[in-house]
């Protein structure tokens, strides 16, 4: 039984050993591109380029240390050679950067009208017009103005509540509130209240087209337009809220029904880059560009909107540039452990902290 243990172990060790030789062969450091000197300034660690040494040596893991030539530009700059073999051992795949017709969807919530406080601003709006044609000619000039600033009062208090100043103007024509705000009416339309994050603020106005789905019709879709957008933002939820004016001829919407909403904003034909190259830093965002003699290149990007699997481009690429969209991520492992070039003042002590021995340099203070 000891005996089987062991070779269980032993067995365990090997596979352990051969999986961690194929992890270091695959994120070994890539031969520059063309260095063209023989002048070697130092040799830094393979896994840990900040450590570096005079002279040839190896670290913890039996890894020979990589040279660095004089005149070596960083992977940042001139880019990292990687073979076709090795590009495809870590799945390396390319694609190009194109114009596209790009349309950003928008899946938010809301709920069907009920609105009576916009009822009310409405029929005190439409009081206060009456109230202005009725002391138009009033001997008094101060009774004609107090009942105009009431009128203008009651116009300001509906842009509050959401409604433009060509609803308001309709309102007026019109002669009488929305009573579908909140009871079913005569009308054959409803009105749904629905929620717009402030890093989509910028793609809705008045007249973009939506969908909306209730859950008590499943498959049954509603369809309609932005007809207003609040100008006042929920400092709470980081949103404003837009209203639309959906078809319900059959009158399904009830009064406080959640639903949910898809808005789809065509953006148009952009330049554009697959999501999947994009890495984002946190603090920038790069792609790597496939440039010739199996060359990659790392490129910092602005980006606009997303859509559909891809960032609109707004600076930094340009159409037929070709860019890695899968194993970049180890592009830019590879990219740092190449790039990583100190200067003499900043080097290191040889050493990775895991060594012991001779192998281990770093100062000791």
């Amino acid at each position: 039984m000891k005996k089987k243990n062991i070779v269980i172990i032993l067995s365990i060790l090997v596979l352990a050993g051969a999986g961690l030789i194929f992890l270091r062969i695959a994120l070994r450091p890539a031969t520059s591109v063309s260095p063209g000197k023989d002048k070697i300034l130092y040799y830094r660690n393979p896994m840990n380029p900040e450590v570096t040494s005079p002279v040839p040596m190896k670290d913890s893991m039996g890894m020979d240390y990589v040279p660095v030539y004089e005149g070596e530009k960083s992977g940042a700059e001139a880019g990292i050679y990687m073979s076709p073999e090795k590009q495809q051992m870590i799945g390396v795949k390319i694609d190009k950067v194109e114009i596209r017709d790009l349309t950003h969807e928008i899946i938010t919530v809301g709920k069907v009208a009920y609105d009576p406080e916009l009822y009310v601003a409405q029929e005190e709006y439409l009081q206060a017009l009456k109230t202005v044609t009725a002391t138009k000619n009033s001997a008094l000039p101060s009774v004609s103005a107090q009942s105009q600033s009431l009128s203008e009062a009651a116009a300001k208090k509906l842009i509050l509540l959401g409604m433009t100043k060509e609803q308001i103007a309709e309102l007026s024509v019109k002669g009488k509130p929305q009573e579908n705000l909140y009871l079913p009416a005569d009308e054959k339309t409803a009105w749904i209240y629905m929620t717009i994050y402030e890093y989509e603020i910028s793609l809705v106005k008045a007249g973009t087209p939506v969908e909306i789905e209730a859950v008590a019709y499943p498959g049954v879709k509603f369809n309609g337009k932005i007809a207003a957008i609040s100008p006042v933002l929920d400092s709470m939820t980081r949103s404003i809220q837009a209203r639309a004016e959906v078809d319900d001829p059959e009158h399904k919407l009830k009064p406080e029904m959640f639903v949910n909403v898809k808005i789809k904003v065509d953006l148009g034909e952009k330049l554009a880059v697959p999501e999947t190259a994009v890495l984002d830093t946190g603090v920038r965002k790069i792609v790597y560009l496939a440039k010739e003699g199996d060359t990659l290149e790392q490129r910092e990007v602005i980006l606009g909107q997303k859509a559909e699997g891809f960032y609109e481009v707004l600076g930094g690429l340009k159409e037929g540039d070709k860019v890695v969209t899968s194993g970049n991520f180890l592009v830019d492992s590879e990219s740092k452990l190449k790039g990583a070039v100190i200067p003499d003042s900043e080097h290191k002590p040889a050493g990775d902290g895991l060594a012991s021995g001779s192998q281990n340099h770093k100062q000791v203070q």
